[in-house]
């Protein structure tokens, strides 16, 4: 007897029906059921998991991951790998503490140097991958040392001047009641599924699935992977504007941490490294999951030692998994 989510073929196999086909072959449904999971342990394990002031402390310490593997991931769609967003990260921490002012005005200054930081660092590292045909591994890492040089110059040990506006305004909630950090990633979202829709975002897709066969669709290649390094820029710079305002300091390490989390986030989102699959949602999820499992580990007890252990092992798990589904989804057929 056929289940109501097979469909057989001409040949009588039976397959996957298309609902079930774009299911399983969507990178965010296994992110998903991985969030549900460690959200159910969480509960169990804390008290007030699911308080207020709980999830907004988890979307808070995500958001800086976010937004940087939201960027990160227009880079891979396109098959390339930025490196430079630990420097850029770091740069526009420190920077912002130093720059920027108090108050409202400050904070807006803050948003503006990191916007502007960001771009500027994207669009370099997107002119010499596009149109010099560099390497996108080895120019980023350069530009990565090159900003954390230019950091080092800024400010050599933790400091700067963060108002109390910046950290409280970009942390809390707005009217108390929706997180600040669920706004910004909701905004996100929205940005991206715009510009996905748009004749770029269809030619972001194009270039990183068969770029040959894109510029002779007459896609305009160059144009793509440049817009798309500068705005994974602009994200990087966001993050650290968002670092900032939550560490309430600048430091010229900060950005260190976060260059094997972006591309662990990634992955985990379900976002192919050969390009041309994936998307900003899933990488979103990915960074959130990292950091839930960070505080589901620190709620169980398990050592902060073990920390990268469990993320690895997460991660490929949720590779491994997602690529089996995938299989299932184009290839397999499922008997009932």
């Amino acid at each position: 007897m056929k289940s109501s989510i097979q469909v057989s073929d001409a040949d009588g196999a039976l397959r996957p029906d298309p609902w079930l086909r774009r299911v399983l072959g969507d990178g965010t449904t296994i992110i998903v059921a991985i969030l549900i999971v460690l959200t159910v342990i969480f509960a169990a394990t804390q008290a007030d998991a699911l308080s207020g002031s709980v999830l907004t402390d988890i979307l808070n310490n995500s958001l800086p991951l976010a937004l940087a593997a939201a960027g990160g991931t227009l880079v891979v769609l396109t098959r390339g790998f930025d490196l430079s967003v630990a420097g850029v990260i770091s740069l526009t921490n420190v920077l912002v503490a130093v720059l920027a002012g108090d108050g409202a005005t400050g904070a807006l200054e803050g948003a503006v140097i990191a916007v502007v930081t960001g771009a500027v660092v994207g669009a370099i590292n997107g002119y010499f991958v596009a149109y010099w045909n560099l390497q996108s591994i080895t120019l980023t890492l350069a530009s990565m040392i090159v900003c954390s040089g230019i950091t080092l110059l800024i400010l050599d040990a933790p400091g700067g001047n963060v108002s109390d506006f910046m950290n409280y305004a970009m942390t809390g909630r707005v009217g108390d009641v929706v997180p600040v950090a669920l706004a910004i990633v909701v905004v996100v979202y929205a940005t991206w599924r715009i510009l996905r829709r748009t004749d770029w975002g269809v030619g972001l897709y194009a270039t990183g699935a068969d770029e040959t066969a894109a510029v002779l669709a007459g896609v305009p290649t160059r144009r793509v992977k440049l817009v798309a390094y500068m705005l994974a820029g602009v994200c990087y710079g966001l993050a650290g504007f968002m670092l900032t305002a939550l560490t309430a300091t600048g430091t010229p390490n900060a950005g260190d941490p976060y260059l094997l989390l972006v591309f662990a986030a990634i992955a985990l989102g379900g976002t192919s490294f050969s390009g041309g699959r994936g998307g900003v949602a899933g990488s979103i999820l990915g960074a959130l999951t990292l950091t839930l499992l960070q505080k589901v580990l620190f709620s169980t007890g398990v050592s902060s030692f073990y920390t990268g252990i469990f993320q690895g092992v997460v991660m490929i798990a949720a590779v491994v998994v997602a690529v089996f589904f995938a299989r299932i989804s184009t290839r397999g057929e499922v008997r009932s």
